[in-house]
């Protein structure tokens, strides 16, 4: 089975170190290539995380990738192999420089590996609604690519519930109907939120990465961790279109191998291509011309 990871990290960081050895991993750009060849990962869609991205415009510059090497912005030099969706710093933007940073994401759209924008609501204290998004939901619109938004659980205590909460997409998908957003971690632990949302707008898509952390024992996950699983599954079923759901690591932070398993048994099985493949193909749809 080909899979597509629409939704891992590609950045050199020294917390991303720590996380990758939990995983049993190296966080390098030759150990990400190395996973893929042996778990048939074809693509994969890496969040921008980076800080140091030049301003052209006098807006809030995207956040990028760096893994192979720091990135170059004249120049795509990271894997052929990957696309990245241009992370937002939502707190610096302002009424004032919102536009200005509309024209700072698109100078970066144009490029074949640019795949969507991120948004990182609980790590950003603005919601996903908030009027400083617009300009960039409607950058979206004008190319056709999707808006990612973290939805539940931060990785951080500092991290604000309320605005990560999956409930708060709504709002933005009802406003913009003709762009596609995807609701990351299927808003865990709120599956039946983030479910609801999705089945209320069909502008609105899941992925199911980052729902574990590390290296556990299989026989600990199916045996603590049964009920969170089939709540998954449940909510995921009353969606009813697993045309809208995606495979994604969420990587570094979990094991690979032990991550596609444990999808593997909550997605149905006529459902594998389209999960692990051909919705992310559609979703963001600049894959097909690198594959």
């Amino acid at each position: 089975m080909q899979i597509i990871d629409a939704h891992m990290h590609y950045y050199d960081k020294e917390g991303f170190i720590e996380v990758a050895a939990k995983a049993g991993y190296e966080n390098t750009a030759a150990y990400w290539q190395r996973i893929c060849q042996e778990n048939n990962i074809v693509f994969s869609v890496a969040m921008g995380n980076t800080m140091y991205t030049s301003s052209r415009y006098g807006g809030v510059p995207p956040r990028l990738i760096d893994l192979a090497a720091p990135f170059d912005e004249e120049h795509y030099n990271q894997p052929a192999n990957m696309g990245y969706c241009m992370g937002v710093q939502s707190e610096l933007i302002t009424q004032a420089n919102a536009e200005a940073t509309a024209r700072e994401f698109e100078h970066y759209i144009a490029d074949k590996h640019c795949l969507g924008i991120k948004l990182y609501p609980g790590y950003e204290s603005v919601y996903v609604n908030d009027r400083r998004h617009w300009p960039l939901f409607e950058l979206a619109r004008a190319y056709n690519v999707p808006v990612v938004i973290h939805s539940g659980d931060t990785a951080r205590p500092d991290g604000l519930l309320k605005y990560s909460h999956p409930l708060t997409v709504d709002e933005a998908a009802v406003n913009f109907r003709d762009v596609t957003f995807v609701i990351a971690h299927c808003g865990c632990p709120w599956f039946m939120d983030a479910a609801e949302v999705a089945a209320k707008n069909p502008n609105v898509a899941l992925d199911v990465s980052g729902l574990l952390a590390g290296k556990p024992k299989p026989l600990v996950l199916f045996e603590q961790q049964a009920g969170f699983w089939r709540q998954l599954h449940t909510w995921l079923n009353y969606l009813g279109d697993y045309s809208r759901v995606m495979y994604g690591s969420d990587w570094p932070l979990v094991n690979i191998p032990l991550y596609i398993r444990m999808i593997s048994y909550v997605i149905p099985e006529e459902h594998y291509e389209a999960v692990f493949y051909k919705n992310a193909l559609r979703i963001f749809n600049k894959i097909g011309a690198l594959l």
